[in-house]
């Protein structure tokens, strides 16, 4: 263990000088920013599209040479000295995330072959005074030999070898804080920044892991859930150089994304009879206890869900919100409709994000242009420490009760006030916004005809979908873009829950013809009490409606 401690420090202070070097070339760097900023200037061509024809941001390849040829030569120490420091620290975080049809999974051996990864990128970060951070792409098509001895909850105990690795990613080095003592920094922080690609095999020793239904499956889904929560980015791996407290370095929460699936439109058929049944699966990292599951809506291909999702957020510069909405095909696998995804580092803290995403095929390698749908979603991010800067309709508060009650409160448990507001903040509570909606629709604009004479008589039908109360406005008459200046008042008992529905139609004298539709949740005008904006028109040419909304609130809480 002491060879391998040496052995990292040799590398560490290895890389340091890289480091010196990198500061060198950053100067260096600089000016040709300015370079490719007239470049740019000229060729009609922005600063970070010009900057890519300029080696600025990168090492040079002798660096990438002199790293290769150092771990090469180190290997064989390396593969000594790891692999029981590899098995000791990555057999626990196996046994954490083993499936349920697992027992237990350890290694029986573990060698790292005799074929060194090779660097094949190296970038520098400098984010500001306080540290450096330093990034190496990485490949590995090794040969290792690893042995994984599992036992089934049936009883059954397999040796189950992991064959033809290759991997790709991108590695984070954070050297903080910087120190004026030898080697300059006090610790070094590490993670797997970015996981480009990992292949692997599984073969029973002496037989066929096919034979075996689930096992393969269950195995490779506990390796990388194992992967993915002891090493990924935003998880970082704190080594002390100098001796100190850095306990700041470490992994800690900073906020809560809140999620409202609203709805899909137009997505792409999957099955031959019927229509797809859709759910969607939402995850910031893809670990089955944080993953979040929505219900199925049989045989629609624009399903309305209206859905809230909590999610906890560690680092909102770099991760992201993926949701992928997939068919239900009952005891078939799920067959994937479409993904998509959103930068947590584009919301603003406090203010819904209300979108429409493009689903596509795949999130990494965007070349399917086949229109596979989109979805809806409302965002929120709440950072720790802002609580008093924003209300955030889906927190748990204290809020005030009627006489009658405190009076049910107090003669159900004998308690006082005080303990109530104590069980209050231990217990999870499930937030009730009830309250009253008006819902001014004031015109509409650019409506399609839908007459031979190239006019409308449109009308609008509001309602409530989860209080199913509804009202009309009047028509008006032979208008593409009528007026009506109509309110209408909603008493809403679960405000965060319901959905307000307004469906457009052409009156004709023997019936009606719809001509498009506005979904919206209740989310934005809860929080900001007072809407007015202008709303397309779903499943119409063209068209939207100018709304003005006002809300006023009379909330309570009730425990789950």
């Amino acid at each position: 263990m002491g060879f391998f401690v040496g052995l990292f420090l040799g590398v560490v202070i290895g890389v340091g000088l890289v480091m010196a070097f990198a500061h060198s070339e950053n100067a260096r760097s600089k000016r040709r920013g300015e370079l490719a900023a007239t470049v740019a200037a000229f060729s009609k061509m922005t600063v970070e599209d010009s900057r890519k024809l300029l080696p600025a941001e990168f090492y040079p390849s002798w660096v990438l040479n002199w790293l290769n040829v150092e771990l090469t030569k180190i290997w064989p120490y390396v593969n000594e000295a790891a692999s029981e420091l590899i098995r000791t620290s990555v057999e626990p975080v196996l046994e954490q995330y083993k499936s349920a049809v697992l027992s237990s999974l350890k290694f029986s051996k573990l060698t790292l072959g005799t074929v060194a990864p090779q660097f094949t990128g190296v970038s520098l970060i400098e984010d500001d005074n306080s540290g450096i951070t330093m990034e190496l792409e990485l490949q590995w098509d090794g040969n290792p030999s690893i042995i994984l001895d599992i036992r089934t909850r049936l009883g059954v105990s397999l040796p189950i070898q992991v064959k033809n690795i290759g991997f790709t990613g991108v590695f984070r080095l954070i050297f903080k804080p910087l120190v004026d003592e030898f080697p300059c920094f006090g610790a070094v922080s590490y993670s797997l920044r970015e996981k480009k690609k990992l292949d692997f095999t599984l073969k029973v020793v002496g037989g066929d892991i096919s034979s075996l239904p689930g096992i393969s499956d269950a195995i490779e889904g506990t390796i990388r859930d194992a992967i993915e929560d002891s090493i990924t980015w935003p998880v970082r791996k704190v080594v002390p150089i100098v001796p100190g407290d850095y306990s700041d370095l470490e992994l800690k929460p900073v906020g809560i994304l809140e999620v409202k699936l609203v709805q899909a439109r137009d997505l792409t058929n999957k099955d031959i009879i019927g229509k797809s049944d859709p759910y969607a699966v939402l995850y910031i990292r893809p670990l089955r206890d944080r993953m979040k599951t929505s219900k199925t809506i049989n045989n629609d291909l624009n399903p309305i869900w209206n859905e809230h999702f909590e999610f906890v957020v560690e680092d909102a510069s770099t991760q992201n919100l993926t949701i992928k909405v997939y068919d239900d095909e009952g005891l078939q696998p799920s067959e994937l409709i479409g993904c998509a995804h959103v930068s947590l580092k584009d919301l603003q803290p406090g203010k819904v994000k209300d979108v429409w995403l493009k689903l596509v095929k795949d999130l990494e390698i965007q070349r399917d242009k086949k229109d596979r749908g989109q979805v809806h979603v409302e965002l929120l991010f709440c950072p720790f420490g802002t609580e008093n800067d924003f209300s955030n309709p889906f927190a748990v508060q204290k809020f005030s009760m009627t006489s009658l009650e405190k009076a049910l409160k107090g003669s159900t448990n004998g308690t006082d006030t005080a303990n109530l507001d104590r069980t209050a903040t231990q217990r999870k509570k499930e937030v009730i916004v009830r309250g009253v909606l008006s819902v001014t629709v004031i015109s509409a604009e650019d409506l399609p005809a839908m007459d031979l004479m190239g006019k409308a008589d449109p009308f609008v039908v509001v309602r409530m979908k989860k209080a199913e109360t509804k009202n009309k406005t009047r028509v008006v008459n032979e208008s593409l873009n009528p007026t009506w200046n109509q309110t209408f008042d909603f008493v809403v008992e679960d405000g965060l829950h319901d959905m307000l529905m307004l469906e457009v139609y052409d009156h004709d004298t023997f019936g009606k013809d719809y001509m498009g539709r506005c979904i919206m949740t209740l989310t934005r005008v809860i929080m900001e009490g007072e809407v007015r904006d202008s709303f397309p028109l779903e499943g119409a040419k063209s068209g939207k409606i100018n709304l003005y909304l006002k809300w006023a609130a009379q909330p309570i809480f009730r425990d789950t």
